[in-house]
């Protein structure tokens, strides 16, 4: 039973924008695999819905004449996975978020919806992390251009007001270029299961191919919101490919997380996962890069 006290249809984003000025309480329906559930289990009990989901504009992947490459936020799981534009340039992001539900969430579950739900454990976001995405939020006085570092905040909350939607994500050019990555989601069964923990990585490698020139890595489920670890990027920063590399990246990252204990894993085993999934997660991406240990 979906205790909905009213549901509106917007068909514009401007329509929305009016309706969520209109009614303060309101929540904005997307793909609806997360708030639905929520609803049902009475927690948003006789809340008020605008619906986005006939706003196609807000589907759908495209690269500008810079090199930016833009997701709109009712962009499906499914569909990112199979983008042309994603699988050559950011085939992380399609791994990444082809791991969340099952194919049926997956095709009616949003990239949009899945930041903007605000945990640490989404799927899509600390692969977007890494990429220093920018979050475009769209609002009574027009657009307005977050980093997905300041989009999050503490206890599930995001830098949205009320009044705003997110329209978009973009990645420019000079944050995915040369950059090979790796996603590693450790979970407690294979399939359908939240993150216990998540690590993605990218890199870039010198032209040699002998040293990594950048390294950005973000966790999942390592502290209240999606994070990075500047002290990992910094260790391995101009380093030989070799295996003490590997190591050095895997301790330097105890250096920045906050993981807690849960139900799902301990907070010293989900340390453990941090050091190695960031080795295997290097690793990898060093090898995708075309490098070799």
């Amino acid at each position: 039973m979906y205790d909905i006290k009213a549901l509106y249809e917007a068909t514009s984003v401007g329509h929305a924008l009016a309706l969520l000025q209109e009614h303060e309480d309101a929540l904005i329906l997307a793909g609806g695999s997360d708030l639905l559930i929520q609803i049902r289990e009475g927690r948003l009990a006789a809340c008020v819905l605008v619906s986005i989901q006939k706003l196609d504009e807000l589907r759908g992947i495209s690269i500008d004449s810079e090199g930016t490459i833009r997701i709109g936020a009712l962009t499906s799981f499914s569909q990112i996975t199979r983008d042309p534009l994603i699988q050559k340039h950011l085939g992380v992001l399609g791994e990444a978020v082809d791991m969340i539900g099952g194919p049926q969430i997956r095709n009616i579950g949003t990239i949009g919806g899945n930041v903007c739900n605000g945990v640490s454990s989404a799927d899509s976001a600390s692969t977007l992390m890494a990429y220093d995405a920018i979050m475009e939020y769209t609002g009574p006085q027009g657009i307005r251009l977050v980093s997905i570092e300041d989009h999050y905040g503490q206890g599930g909350k995001t830098a949205l007001t009320h009044d705003e939607l997110l329209t978009a994500i973009l990645i420019p050019q000079e944050r995915y270029e040369h950059c090979y990555g790796h996603y590693i989601k450790y979970a407690m069964r294979n399939a359908m299961d939240i993150a216990t923990l998540s690590c993605s990585v990218n890199v870039r490698l010198t032209k040699d191919k002998r040293r990594i020139e950048q390294m950005r890595i973000a966790y999942g489920v390592a502290g209240p919101v999606p994070m990075r670890s500047p002290s990992a990027e910094a260790a391995v920063k101009g380093q030989e490919l070799c295996e003490k590399t590997i190591d050095l990246a895997g301790k330097a990252a105890l250096n920045d997380v906050h993981p807690r204990s849960s139900w799902r894993a301990s907070r010293e085993f989900r340390l453990h996962l941090i050091e190695e999934l960031t080795k295997r997660a290097l690793g990898r991406s060093i090898a995708r890069a075309g490098g070799s240990l």
